[in-house]
């Protein structure tokens, strides 16, 4: 294996949790939460949602294993925050895989007008 199949390969464990993260509409719906209202308890997260506070604690601690929320405690309430960067990662790993699908319609295109 090559260094850059290497580095290509850890990108793609690295990338996997967060993205399996994301892929939950009670977790999206918490990202968006958090984006657009800042932190919140967990109170404030189940506010006028169909989903239990357990529930909503679980999908946070999956949230949290990927990296993109943290907790700090505040008094007796743990107060959830977004953690941006993880975001970026997604970013920039959506953005890697749309340049490589645009080399490939590229190289498609030489090859049918070639």
């Amino acid at each position: 294996m090559s260094r850059l199949e290497a580095v290509a390969g850890r990108q793609v464990r690295d990338a996997a949790p967060l993205f399996a993260a994301l892929g939950d509409e009670t977790r999206l719906r918490l990202i968006g939460r958090l984006s657009a209202g800042g932190p919140g308890s967990i109170t404030q997260l189940s506010a006028r949602s169909q989903v239990s506070r357990q529930a909503i604690t679980k999908h946070l601690r999956v949230l949290s294993d990927a990296g993109l929320v943290r907790s700090t405690r505040r008094g007796r309430e743990r107060v959830w925050d977004l953690e941006p960067r993880r975001l970026d990662d997604a970013h920039e790993y959506l953005d890697r895989i749309s340049q490589q699908w645009d080399a490939a319609l590229e190289r498609l295109r030489t090859f049918v007008d070639g």
